[in-house]
């Protein structure tokens, strides 16, 4: 007979800039059918944005205590000083936790988190239920992996065997590889044209058969996302990545920064300055809170190239300062000073 399993599952959220982890996650935390939750997020810079996005949440299945923020640092190769601790701190939570969410940085790859689960303090208690990448629709269909990347279009128009060679496909295609279910995101903004190409897309670089899923505003179903059960650390080894010879898998090819600002005026106006600089200095993403003068409700903006999208959240709290801050990620070099000059900063 076979032992059942004790092991709390983990779900992995990987995907590139922008293409929607965290508005998925977002949603499974207010549709978890009862599931008890907790949120590990993997940032990418030293402003917790994406943490503080999905604790504005207040939804029962995941209190705010059970939403673990980890910023400055990829997942694996803190697995001592963080990621066990975190895992320490929800394991120990009562009510038990049932079931773990990892969203990764946009930056991350994907395997070398994986392979941490075969630490011995690790694998004893969590297991991997499945690896899920999240992709931008609209990006791949215009054949891209990130909507807007000016840059790299430049690139591309420059020497097309930088299709394969350029650091962003590198790490979207090693996120692709791990995954044991694919979302197409960002659907309701495509024709079937635009989804037929997508999907194409995905299935080129897909070295085994994979689910893929098209969804739009990251609505997917959470019994289609958790509860895959694959123990997806038993099988990593097989799944071939571009960095696999590498002993280093630090992200150095991108750079990020906080751009602080006043109160603001006027939302329209912040996210035509967000699209402008974007399409003038090659910036990737753009994500961050914004103070707006008069209004009691905090702006969260968040970009993809020169795609820009803005709402209010929530209310300022009392014990919360009232200031504009923008976390601006691009690829490493990109000029600080005049991205700053050009918000206004």
């Amino acid at each position: 007979m076979t032992t059942p399993l004790t092991r709390v599952p983990c779900t992995i959220i990987t995907g590139f800039l922008g293409a929607g982890k965290t508005t998925l996650i977002r949603h499974i935390l207010g549709n978890a059918d009862g599931r008890k939750l907790a949120v590990i997020v993997n940032e990418f810079g030293d402003v917790g944005i994406d943490g503080e996005i999905l604790k504005g949440c207040g939804d029962a299945a995941c209190p705010e205590e059970n939403i673990v923020e980890l910023a400055n640092g990829c997942l694996c190769c803190t697995v001592a000083d963080e990621f066990v601790p975190a895992l320490d701190s929800i394991l120990a939570r009562e009510p038990k936790v049932e079931h773990i969410i990892i969203e990764t940085s946009g930056l991350a790859l994907p395997k070398p988190l994986v392979q941490a689960f075969q630490w011995p303090s690790i694998k004893s208690r969590v297991t991997v239920d499945g690896v899920v990448a999240v992709v931008d629709g609209v990006a791949l269909a215009n054949g891209q992996v990130t909507a807007d990347a000016a840059a790299l279009d430049a690139q591309r128009a420059a020497d097309s065997a930088l299709d394969h060679d350029d650091p962003i496909e590198e790490v979207f295609e090693d996120q692709v590889a791990c995954a044991d279910l694919v979302v197409l995101n960002k659907c309701d903004m495509l024709d079937q044209a635009g989804i037929d190409r997508a999907i194409g897309a995905i299935s080129g670089i897909l070295p085994r058969a994979v689910k893929i899923v098209t969804v739009a505003g990251g609505k997917v179903d959470a019994a289609t996302l958790l509860g895959l059960n694959v123990g997806t650390e038993a099988d990593i080894e097989n799944r071939r990545t571009h960095h696999d010879d590498e002993l280093d898998h630090d992200h150095d090819d991108f750079d990020s920064f906080v751009v602080a600002l006043p109160e603001i005026h006027d939302p329209e106006a912040l996210s035509s300055l967000v699209s402008a600089t974007a399409e003038a200095t090659g910036v990737l993403r753009v994500k961050g809170f914004a103070a707006v003068r008069g209004k009691p409700m905090r702006l969260l903006v968040q970009a993809v190239g020169a795609r820009v999208a803005w709402h209010y959240d929530r209310a300022w709290s009392e014990m919360e300062p009232r200031e504009t801050r923008l976390v601006v990620i691009g690829l490493k070099g990109f000029d600080r000073s005049v991205v700053t000059r050009l918000l206004g900063g």
